[in-house]
């Protein structure tokens, strides 16, 4: 149970990370890099990848899908936060996991039972609840949540493709996804820094490196917690969900001040009861 908490500490960090970056005037891309140039520190002397191991019969086009798709989803959970909020972010980010349930039932014809399509079409109205403006905000940018559900949901389908591959150990396939994810960043950074001519700043390294760390600590702890709950895989999956959804609207609340309408708050209950009957019906 400790590195399931610590994985879903690590998870909201990160959000408050980004949350404070607004403080500082920081710039998202480069703690996007720098964040991977961390991780990728920790992914090598953590888990020792065998990179001779990797050859051209490894799945490189979900490699490059999923390097390029990181980054890119990572600047738009950033904006979300910005502008969003952490509760409203955490929730969508959460709720991403309908998306490979969809593709599932949908692309690979998996047979569904009522507890699965009832947890969907209730995680449905809750997202629809959870992203509603309240009356005096004229200014709602549902469009950044959606896309990180959406992005998000499609890196977990390309993810679990790679577990499939058997081949490699997936950590060593989880390392070169990261040094794909680093080399996208750095050519947006060096873009910047030579045309554009943004500077290079501390911050953003201190930023990216905090970032990092524990980015790789719910990676790292997560995978430790399916190892502890071997038997029973649907606690760490549940766990991890509702966790990051209640701590992250602690968070958002109490420290932080979002403000979140009745309409908001029934919607977050209902993402914990759609999480639960997704759960329910791996049982069934």
């Amino acid at each position: 149970m400790l590195f399931l908490i610590l994985s879903i500490l690590c998870s909201v960090i990160v959000g408050v990370i980004f949350k404070i970056t607004r403080k500082y005037n920081a710039n998202p891309i480069q703690i996007v890099a720098f964040n991977y140039v961390f991780a990728l520190l920790l992914c090598y002397f953590t888990f020792k990848p065998d990179i001779a191991q990797v050859d051209g019969s490894a799945p490189w086009n979900i490699y490059i899908a999923i390097g390029i798709l990181l980054p890119i989803v990572f600047l738009f959970l950033i904006a979300s936060i910005k502008h969003m909020g952490i509760v409203k972010t955490d929730a969508a980010q959460r709720l991403s996991l309908f998306i490979p349930i969809l593709a599932a039932w949908f692309i690979f014809k998996e047979e569904f039972n009522s507890y699965k399509v009832i947890g969907l079409l209730i995680g449905f109205v809750a997202l629809l609840f959870i992203l509603k403006k309240q009356s005096a905000n004229t200014a709602n940018k549902w469009i950044y949540p959606a896309i990180v559900l959406l992005g998000f949901g499609v890196i977990d389908i390309l993810f679990k493709q790679i577990a499939l591959y058997t081949t490699l150990p997936y950590t060593t396939s989880l390392f070169v996804v990261f040094d794909i994810s680093l080399a996208i960043s750095l050519l947006v950074v060096v873009y910047e820094t030579v045309l554009k001519k943004v500077k290079l700043e501390a911050k953003n390294i201190l930023l990216g490196g905090l970032v990092g760390l524990f980015n790789f600590g719910n990676i790292l702890f997560y995978l430790k917690a399916h190892k502890a709950f071997s038997d029973n895989p649907s606690t760490v999956f549940a766990g991890m969900n509702m966790g990051v959804i209640i701590l992250g609207s602690l968070v958002g609340l109490l420290f932080f001040r979002e403000k979140l309408s009745k309409i908001n708050f029934i919607g977050l209950f209902l993402a914990l009861i759609a999480i639960v009957l997704i759960v329910i019906s791996q049982f069934k």
